[in-house]
């Protein structure tokens, strides 16, 4: 199977490298047909960074001093794979001085001179679909006060990467992949002398894509929150430039964007990022709102399940929880073992995370990211709820039923009951977790239990236990916080403070015969050099029966006053 993988790699290589060849050599006509306004934002910073020699990619700083970014060499091919998608050309233009724009021409014009006829890489066709995007977008400031020369290389290098799309978009992988190149290709067909004929076919094959990609409720297979959010981005931009050219994006194209926004909605925690589960980070400062409202969308999920995960908010603080087993699919190798695992956050202030995507720091970290210790939840020692293959893939023993029950009080109180049976194979035994949110969201309340359901599964527990000589089994309920909340331990080790940057306090007990300790974390955010240092609060016990359970809460600790800055989440401010 790895052979047969290798070789259709080599092979699609191959392909690429002889269309790009084929495209170098064309000798179409060339020009910008009503250059767009540029839709993708950069940082400002970044942009800065960028300039002072700081070329940070794919998780990977290189302090480059005088060279170019062409000139240094690439760490890990994530790398690369970015500096030849040009995503850095959105913060470069984002600070938009003379001296920003002469370090952007003078990138594009050396990968004209280098790759642009094919001699090395980049020709992947997604990665030229971002490329065709952003040079399009950027067009007046890659060639504003630019010698005629100059310009006319940058536009013909385009018509003749928009050429190579043209034929190869098709080989691109299905998913993500794909969109991107035909978005490119969209794009050139829009705003490209010759390039007309293909927008129809593209929009159409972006359409097929959609109806094949996201489900009848708006979710992808990988259940990757921020890679709907990179989807529904594309299609955002997809749309919003046919409109502006007077075409209408295809029926289908507008559905899939009118089913993807209430589950985006639904995947929002209060600080305005997404939940972090399945390899997905929380985004970018600001994106997740921003294409929401560019969507013109302003419907909201049904209640129940969204994509798999549950969410409550009450007040000011929001919760969301993993209510179905990870993606088993054989493509899904950056699924996590984090089944009723939850992140909570209060006004702007994340409290309660998962680890997160580890795979920017080496295989060891993505590895451990994705198992059931770094992630909220209740975990048997030396076991996870899915067993990760050594190739990554997801192991048939894994989580298979996952009911879950919303349940609504009359006192306004929401609450989540949910079980899985990710540890009936090994030990017999459910994990079942109860989750309570108050009216006025300062008070969770939960419980988390193993329970052997049946007689097999309660035969099945009295043979673990049996091998264990009666000690029981050992097990963990973590909660793992954000870098940024500082955590001590009160009243004796009884109780936990939790203090945020808004100086807003929480306090976590438990009623239970576990013991509670705090012990070090870490938290894995994409774009860090390197894994930021935090702390869990662990619980600590031994299932002896068939049926123990923890409880626990966490309280907002009261009169401790919020911020400005968090105040303005909920509304204007007025001071008097």
């Amino acid at each position: 199977m790895t052979q047969d993988t290798s070789f259709s790699a080599r092979f699609a290589h191959w392909q690429n490298r002889r269309h790009a060849r084929r495209a170098a050599r064309s000798r179409m006509a060339f020009g910008l047909v009503n250059p767009p306004e540029p839709r993708t934002i950069g940082s400002y910073a970044k942009g800065r960074h960028l300039l002072s020699g700081k070329i940070m990619l794919a998780g990977h700083l290189i302090h480059a001093g005088t060279k170019t970014i062409w000139q240094i060499r690439s760490p890990v091919p994530a790398f690369n794979d970015a500096r030849h998608g040009f995503a850095w050309l959105d913060d470069l233009a984002a600070i938009g001085d003379s001296v920003a724009r002469d370090v952007a021409q003078d990138w594009v014009q050396q990968w004209i001179a280098e790759f642009g006829r094919a001699k090395g890489d980049g020709w992947a066709p997604e990665l030229v679909g971002r490329r065709v995007m952003r040079w399009i977008n950027h067009a007046g400031f890659l060639t504003r006060g630019a010698d005629d020369d100059d310009t006319d290389t940058f536009l013909k290098s385009l018509t003749q990467q928009a050429f190579f799309l043209s034929r190869r978009w098709h080989a691109t992988p299905a998913g993500l992949p794909r969109l991107e190149a035909l978005t490119g290709l969209i794009y050139a067909g829009l705003h490209l002398k010759g390039f007309d004929k293909y927008r129809e076919s593209a929009a159409n094959a972006l359409a097929e894509e959609c109806d094949g990609l996201i489900d009848s409720d708006g979710g992808i297979e990988s259940r990757n929150a921020e890679e709907l959010l990179d989807i529904f981005t594309l299609l955002n931009w997809a749309a919003a430039a046919l409109e502006q050219s007077q075409h209408m994006p295809h029926d289908d194209h507008i559905a899939t964007i009118q089913r993807i926004a209430p589950v985006l909605r639904a995947l929002r925690q209060a600080d305005g990022g997404l939940a972090r589960f399945h390899g997905g980070g929380r985004g970018l400062d600001g994106r997740l709102d921003r294409a929401l409202s560019q969507s013109g969308v302003k419907t909201r999920s049904k209640s129940g399940s969204v994509m798999g995960y549950q969410r409550l908010a009450t007040g000011r603080t929001s919760l969301i929880m993993d209510v179905a087993p990870p993606p088993m699919g054989p493509d899904q190798t950056r699924g996590h073992a984090s089944t009723l695992a939850f992140e909570m956050t209060s006004g702007r202030r994340p409290v309660i995370v998962n680890c997160g995507e580890g795979s920017s720091f080496g295989t060891d970290w993505a590895r451990a990211g994705r198992a059931t210790p770094s992630h909220s939840t209740l975990g048997i020692e030396g076991h996870s709820s899915a067993r990760i293959a050594a190739g990554g893939d997801f192991l048939n023993d894994g989580p298979d039923k996952v009911p879950v029950e919303l349940i609504r009080a009359d006192n306004g109180s929401i609450m989540i009951e949910a079980a899985h049976d990710g540890y009936a194979a090994s030990h017999g035994l459910y994990h079942i977790r109860q989750l309570e949110l108050s009216p006025d969201g300062r008070n969770i309340t939960g419980s988390d239990a193993l329970t052997a359901v049946n007689d097999l599964h309660k035969a099945r527990f009295d043979a673990v236990l049996d091998k264990t000589l009666l000690q029981g089994v050992l097990f963990q309920v973590r909660f793992h916080l954000h870098p940024d909340v500082t955590a001590s331990l009160d009243m004796g080790g009884k109780a936990v403070s939790l203090t945020l940057k808004s100086t807003e306090v929480w306090v976590f007990r438990h009623d239970s015969k576990a013991t509670m300790a705090l012990e070090p974390s870490v938290y894995l955010e994409k774009g860090r050099l390197h894994p930021r240092p935090t702390k869990q609060v662990v619980l600590s016990t031994r299932s002896m029966t068939y049926a123990t359970r923890v409880t626990w809460s966490l309280s907002k600790a009261k009169d401790t006053p919020n911020s400005i800055r968090d105040l303005e989440h909920d509304g204007p401010v007025i001071l008097r």
